[in-house]
């Protein structure tokens, strides 16, 4: 009889334990590095990477698209709509639409994921892409538009909790850490092309119908590739010693999925691939199913303070607000035509895509700690320098020059005192945007080589394996509860209380971030999953 191999048959159970005539007698398993050589095909091994990246790249999409959409949706020429005299508060809804269906993907990926495995959740959340994407395209006032918003954001949810747990559990161990930290470049890369689309249709009648329906493609090609793909060998291992299936068939099925997932380079290894796995599992004491209380004390409590630490941080320093925001920060910058304004917005992607290669390439060498103190310091320099009060940039300049000599070329040059052209304006000297885009440039350079690969790439580190599917389902849910927050307050405090002032706010929560990055977050570079549990928890 058939079986869907990511749904286990229980009516053939067979009770896997460590006392299992099956793989009774298994050694310990070598924690440091002693795993039987894995061969596999480069060819074979991308595409399992590439299929579940591209929600990745939809997520990062739908941030760069969002910043040209929400310009395009409120002229009274372009828009193509009667409702396009939108207030603050409802264009937060806009932009956070999708960041408050990511917290629902997250809550129900909680529940759910680990029954319907990571193939299987990937195809669900490009469904919910694909439908999402039409919906806003398609909408014909505001609230079909928010609700649309929603459900891509739900699709993001699923996608960006279960893309780093298949590959991870599909990759070849030798290239898996570079793999998952190239999940944060295909993102960037989404960003990329969403400001480059929207900077082209941003003057077009209904141009943001179509920088938003410019994503279902897109969601039908990762929908058709995740169909077409396995299921991961792990999760089926996994159901297997946890007693949710025939041990024999579900070692088979896994034995399968490897070799389509290594490719012809795998020869005759596959079968002795998974009994190591299945060892590893046993020896692990993997056949207990993770409880909601183990997730908040020992280990996991631990795991979680620093993985959620680092996912608010990441989101509290202000990073939405620039990105979501990007094409109408240069509007206030001083680029006041739309089409200028978002073509600049493709500097900041551009400059996003090769910070985060750079933080790839050598994040094995330097490490994660060293990125991250040296980024948020850097982005702590520039908040203060750049985008807070006067009082303060006078303060963080004169580390450079005294106020003195500052002042005085101001006075010859302009007969006033102040470098500013008024209280929270984004620009560091009169008339001059070219300073608000370094600024902006540099802040994101600084993130991108800290908060924005790391942060992605820890959180798929830290977690002890038993608990890591509930352990990242909690951390993304507070990754994206802290971004729907930023991004939907984000015009409203800019209103309210000045731009200045609410930078200000960035860099204070930024120093704090330093603060709990040097006494509370460890070292993993050089570390196997193992020794990371034993070692840092």
């Amino acid at each position: 009889m058939a079986t869907d191999p990511e749904q286990p048959s229980v009516s053939s159970i067979e009770k896997v334990g460590k006392s299992s005539g099956e793989i009774g007698g298994a050694e310990e398993p070598l924690l440091n590095g002693g795993t039987s050589s894995e061969n596999y095909s480069v060819l074979a091994a991308i595409l399992p990477f590439l299929f579940p990246a591209l929600g990745g790249l939809l997520y990062g999409y739908d941030i760069g698209a969002t910043s040209c959409a929400t310009i395009s949706i409120e002229s009274a020429t372009t828009s193509g709509i009667s409702w396009y005299n939108l207030n603050s508060v409802e264009i937060g809804l806009i932009t956070s639409g999708s960041l408050y269906g990511a917290l629902i993907g997250s809550v129900l990926a909680f529940n759910i994921a680990d029954f319907l495995g990571r193939r299987r959740e990937l195809i669900l959340a490009a469904l919910l892409y694909l439908v999402g994407a039409l919906v806003t395209a398609l909408a014909p006032d505001l609230v079909i538009m928010v609700i649309g918003r929603f459900i891509f954001g739900i699709g993001i949810g699923l996608a960006m909790h279960a893309a780093p747990m298949y590959i991870a559990e599909t990759a070849p161990s030798k290239i898996r850490g570079r793999l998952i930290s190239l999940k944060e470049f295909f993102i960037v890369l989404g960003m990329v092309a969403g400001y480059g689309i929207g900077s082209l249709l941003v003057d077009t009648v209904a141009g943001w119908r179509y920088m938003y329906g410019a994503s279902t493609p897109l969601a039908v090609i990762m929908g058709i590739g995740m169909w077409w793909l396995p299921p991961s060998p792990r999760w089926i291992l996994l159901s297997a010693i946890q007693g949710k299936g025939n041990l024999q068939e579900l070692k088979e099925t896994a034995v399968c999925c490897l070799c389509r997932l290594r490719g012809e380079a795998i020869g005759d290894s596959a079968p002795a691939q998974v009994e190591e796995i299945l060892s590893e599992l046993t020896f692990v004491g993997e056949e207990k199913e993770a409880s909601l209380g183990e997730m908040f004390r020992g280990k996991c409590l631990k795991a979680l303070t620093i993985g959620a630490g680092l996912v608010l941080f990441q989101q509290i320093t202000g990073q939405p607000s620039v990105l979501y925001y990007a094409a109408s920060i240069f509007q206030s910058a001083g680029f006041s035509a739309a089409s200028d304004a978002t073509r600049v917005s493709i500097l900041l992607g551009l400059l996003k895509l090769i910070m985060t290669g750079t933080a790839v390439l050598v994040v094995d060498r330097l490490g994660r700690r060293p990125l991250l103190l040296g980024g948020v310091s850097g982005m702590v320099i520039v908040l203060s320098i750049f985008f807070s009060s006067p009082p303060t940039q006078i303060m963080s300049i004169s580390l450079f020059l005294s106020l003195h000599e500052v002042n005085t070329c101001l006075l010859a040059k302009t007969g006033r005192s102040s470098l500013y052209s008024f209280w929270g304006h984004y620009l560091f000297l009169d008339d001059v945007p070219f300073v608000a885009v370094v600024a902006l440039l540099l802040y994101v350079g600084c993130y991108q080589l800290s908060f924005g690969p790391i942060g992605w790439l820890m959180i798929s580190e830290v977690f002890p394996l038993r608990l890591r599917g509930r352990g990242l389902s909690i951390a993304v849910l507070v990754n994206f509860g802290a971004n729907a927050i930023v991004t939907f307050a984000f015009s409203p405090l800019k209103a309210w209380l000045g731009a200045g002032i609410l930078f200000y706010a960035f860099g204070v929560i930024a120093v704090l971030s330093l603060v709990f990055i040097f006494f509370i977050v460890p070292e993993t570079k050089g570390l196997t999953l193992e020794e990371i549990e034993a070692k840092c928890l």
